[in-house]
């Protein structure tokens, strides 16, 4: 199960990210544009999430994803930490950076955040 640390060592492994204390809490941001908080108990992660597809996961695992209702008008989602393994924690903050990243990032690094062919 990863912990603060692994979110905050796998978060500034990804591009231009900086960390950031916000509303007491550490958020990671690319570029300056937020993509990830670690909310105080540490115990989950706030990321970005297409409201559309975020509905349908928390729907799905409901076990690992849900939606903190201050956060319900955002496209944001809550993933919980012990419902993670390290290599999904990198693909959901990957693809959360992809949606804050700007296109001059993205089109430096095409591969990050997507799907890997498996």
């Amino acid at each position: 199960m990863p912990e603060a640390e692994d979110v905050r060592r796998v978060a500034l492994s990804l591009p231009d990210t900086t960390e950031k204390i916000a509303w007491s809490m550490p958020t990671f941001r690319v570029a300056g544009k937020m993509f990830a908080t670690l909310p105080e108990d540490e115990t989950s992660i706030a990321v970005r999430c297409p409201k559309e597809e975020r509905d349908e996961l928390v729907l799905a695992e409901p076990g690992k994803f849900w939606i903190a209702d201050h956060e319900a008008g955002f496209a944001w989602v809550r993933v919980r930490l012990a419902a993670l393994d390290d290599d999904e924690l990198r693909d959901i903050l990957a693809d959360s950076w992809r949606q804050a990243a700007p296109p001059r990032l993205i089109d430096a690094y095409p591969d990050l955040g997507l799907p890997s062919a498996d």
